[in-house]
């Protein structure tokens, strides 16, 4: 996606996490039959780019800030599922690993991003890295 004749790369970053959150649905519901956690996984890790998309479209600043805290807010509870389907054997190591980084990734972006609109009043890292 371009925005102002340049490319978005949280957008980009942002849906192609939405991509792998769908596959890893399908694998996880095909090869695992697992239903449950992996629905939840799908709904959160395909959310994040949902939201920036909205905020590209943000009619006021607020609204842009509102849709980025939503991501990032999405975006930490994907990488809660993601703990949870690795600790319950569902995902391998190297996918978890792989997922995982890549969520983590986005965090620090959309957190950045929002320290950047100035609804953030810390002078603190990103809370969730691990």
């Amino acid at each position: 996606m371009m925005i102002g004749g340049k490319p978005n790369v949280l957008y980009e970053k942002a849906y192609a996490f939405g991509v792998r959150a769908v596959r890893a649905y399908q694998f996880l519901s095909l090869e695992k039959r697992e239903y449950v956690l992996s629905k939840q996984l799908l709904r959160c890790g395909t959310s994040i780019g949902a939201n920036v998309a909205e905020a590209n479209g943000a009619l006021s600043n607020a609204d842009f800030s509102a849709k980025i805290s939503i991501s990032y807010k999405e975006c930490l509870e994907t990488k809660y599922w993601l703990n949870l389907l690795h600790d319950t054997d569902y995902l391998t190591a190297a996918m978890f690993s792989s997922l995982h980084h890549d969520a983590d990734e986005l965090a620090r972006m959309l957190f950045t991003t929002l320290r950047s609109t100035n609804r953030i009043k810390t002078t603190s890292s990103h809370p969730s890295v691990e």
